[in-house]
């Protein structure tokens, strides 16, 4: 039996084993320019198809072609069995560094049959995408907001070989330094994904997913250091190299961070890959994408990155500043809320995707050990309101022993006094970070709305989180929906822990500003808690300003009165969001098919039941009672 959930080399990971020659330099143009020395001889042993366009001229930086295995058993459950034929697994190779040759599949199971003979390639149109379980809303006439917002879309498709892969993060025409927003974000596209999906044009999704998989397994190097295997990038775009003969190809250009503000890796970016992989799944009926072999390994490769033996006495994973949408230094570094929530959604999604074989029950058992563990940890210490204010402030601290009330040493005066008279009576939130004599007391409006579409809170929690959202209406909502997070950093505190960050003043940005692409979550959180009410207010108060104020990406002021200082127009997310939004209230069934509900199985899996270690004192079974309220 696994008695620690975060051990990759146990859950037969060591087999995936990649040789990779190619480096990503600090110079593009170098790398870019060095395709037009490939063998142009090279034939793959797999027929073209239209995603990679229709001839060798479309490349992505290191481009390969990748064979597939069906499975077909798409579910597992929490209930896995404990012994594991642990020899059944893929080894895959990657070969031949710029002269790549197609990914070398090689099973290794006792049956020589299995997998043999179901060669595939990327974007194959023998994969029909089925949405007879699709409700499109057409009785309705859309509003001019909406037609402006559906033409402003379908503006920012950015193509590829002639096939779409994504939108642009803004396509303001009057902007004439776009920097990176000229770009395709991963987490940018996401509600751009769902609008498409929900639309039934599925396409463009899955040809985004499968090129962001390709670009994934190649090394990322700053200064001479590479992260871990299986970072998605932040970024990508396509750009037009020059060859012979006034020809031209075009390649796919990934940022892994090595070109962000900050030199920050995306964390967030293979959170949001997992989600979106199921969210395609569900609504489109294309369950066979997630069964091939290249997108389980990346999976599988994703997960082995976060569930990696380190060094944390926590199930939360640590990171640092910057590595989530809060992208610039607010004083998040350490377990912020967003990624913890966003970590969890991806875990199940995982184990719902995950082919049922013999290699994967480890992986399932690891899954469900590290669900409870975080669900558990982040229900119990994460939880704030106006009860548990009060039990903080009359800690005792300093406490030496295993059965703590106060276990991370939290000193009352940490309180902040806008706390005491904000905090309502009813109502609550998962706090922003905890760590050792550390709580973040600040409300973050991405992880609390994650929280309730993922049941990484409890039923009861969430719906308290909605009470303090609807108590606290002006202040989160204010004239634009919805405040990143409240209150803002100001003074003293802003100059110490954003580091003057001119861009991230009060109540402007990150630091308090107002993000309407937050909408389409607070929209799918309040579908599931039956509080369509509040979705609607919110979505009516976005729907007045937004196409008159040419689709902002934030805006300031503590009431979000103001477009943002430097809030670029046209945003896309700004548009898909508000579009998914309006979607997914005229559909909830659909919307029902993106939200997990309580999984009362995880509420028995505990790994300190494992041991009989004396040492090992869990407070599980005393809380049970509160997390099944």
């Amino acid at each position: 039996m696994l008695l620690n959930s975060q051990k990759p080399a146990s859950l037969g990971f060591e087999s995936l084993k990649f040789d990779h020659t190619l480096k990503l330099h600090s110079h593009p143009s170098r790398i870019l320019a060095s395709w037009s020395a490939l063998d142009r001889t090279q034939k793959p042993n797999v027929a073209p198809n239209p995603i990679w366009g229709q001839s060798r001229l479309c490349r992505a930086r290191g481009e390969h072609l990748i064979t597939r295995v069906w499975s077909n058993v798409r579910n597992n459950s929490t209930a896995v069995e404990t012994r594991v034929n642990e020899k059944n697994f893929e080894r895959i190779y990657v070969q031949g560094g710029l002269s790549a040759k197609p990914l070398v599949v090689e099973r290794i199971d006792k049956d020589e049959n299995i997998g043999r003979g179901e060669e595939s390639v990327v974007g194959s149109e023998a994969e029909k995408v089925n949405y007879e379980n699709l409700e499109v809303s057409v009785g309705r006439e859309e509003s001019e907001g909406e037609k402006e917002a559906w033409r402003l879309l379908q503006d920012a498709i950015v193509t590829y070989c002639g096939s779409p892969v994504g939108t642009l993060a803004a396509n303001d025409p009057g902007d004439k330094q776009p920097l990176n927003y000229d770009q395709v974000f991963i987490r940018d596209f996401v509600p751009s994904a769902l609008a498409f999906l929900l639309k039934g044009e599925g396409e463009i999704v899955r040809n985004f997913l499968l090129h962001t998989l390709q670009l994934q397994s190649w090394e990322k190097t700053v200064d001479c250091y590479s992260p871990g295997q299986g970072l998605m990038p932040a970024s990508f775009k396509v750009r037009s190299v020059p060859l012979d003969e006034n020809k031209t190809e075009e390649v796919l250009d990934p940022d892994f961070g090595e070109s962000a503000i900050g030199r920050v890796a995306p964390v967030d970016s293979g959170l949001w890959w997992i989600i979106l992989l199921r969210a395609y799944g569900k609504i489109t009926g294309d369950y066979a994408l997630q069964e091939r072999v290249d997108v389980q390994t990346g999976i599988k490769l994703i997960l082995n990155l976060c569930l990696s033996d380190g060094f944390d006495m926590f199930p939360s994973l640590l990171v640092t500043d910057g590595s989530c949408m809060i992208d610039r230094r607010m004083g998040i570094h350490g377990h912020p809320l967003e990624i913890q929530a966003l970590f969890y959604s991806a875990l199940r999604s995982s184990r719902e995707m995950l082919a049922a074989d013999d290699g994967a029950k480890n992986w399932v058992r690891a899954i469900n050990n590290r669900l409870s563990a975080l669900s558990f940890h982040i229900r119990e210490y994460y939880w704030l309101d106006m009860k548990k204010v009060n039990e903080i402030y009359r800690y005792k601290t300093e406490e030496y022993s295993t059965d703590a009330t106060n276990k991370f040493n939290i000193y009352p005066e940490q309180i902040p006094h806008w706390l005491m008279d904000w905090i309502p009576e009813k109502g609550g939130y998962m706090i922003g970070n905890l760590q050792p004599a550390h709580m973040d007391f600040r409300f973050f409006t991405l992880g609390n709305l994650w929280s309730i579409i993922s049941s990484l809170g409890t039923p009861k929690q969430n719906k308290s989180v909605l009470k303090l959202i609807e108590s606290k209406w002006d202040d989160l909502m204010g004239h634009m929906p919805l405040k990143i997070c409240y209150p803002a950093l100001e003074y003293e505190e802003w100059r110490i822990i954003t580091g003057s960050d001119p861009k991230n003043t009060p109540w402007s940005y990150h630091n308090g500003g107002s993000w309407p692409t937050l909408l389409w979550q607070f929209t799918l959180a309040c579908i599931k808690m039956g509080r369509t009410d509040l979705a609607t207010k919110a979505v009516d108060l976005a729907e007045k300003r937004l196409k008159l104020d040419r689709w902002p990406e934030y805006y300031d002021t503590r009431n979000g009165k103001f477009i943002g200082k430097q809030s670029r127009l046209y945003q896309t997310w700004t548009i898909a969001g508000f579009l998914t939004s309006k979607m997914l209230l005229e559909n909830p069934e659909t919307a029902s098919r993106l939200f997990w509900d309580e999984d009362y199985d995880l509420l028995e899996i505990c790994v300190c039941a494992l041991s009989n270690s004396g040492r090992k004192k869990c407070s599980r079974g005393a809380a049970r009672s509160q997390i099944l309220v």
